[in-house]
């Protein structure tokens, strides 16, 4: 299913999350992954549309001239 991980496998994993962590602070820890998650993700499109100004190396070599 999940690189070489089946459904035993992802249910014993839960199972030892919610003895770790109880199931009160599940909630929590699902919302604070969902929040980093929107944050890398905002992160990441940022960079595609704060793209600095490309320099036209045509236009600085005729102002040398």
């Amino acid at each position: 299913m999940f690189g070489g991980l089946g459904m035993p496998e992802l249910i014993i994993i839960l199972v030892i999350i919610l003895i770790i962590f109880g199931a009160g602070k599940l909630p929590q820890i699902g919302e604070g992954m969902g929040k980093a998650i929107r944050n890398f993700k905002n992160a990441t499109s940022e960079k595609d549309s704060k793209e600095p100004p490309k320099i036209d190396q045509d236009k600085d070599k005729d102002k040398k001239e």
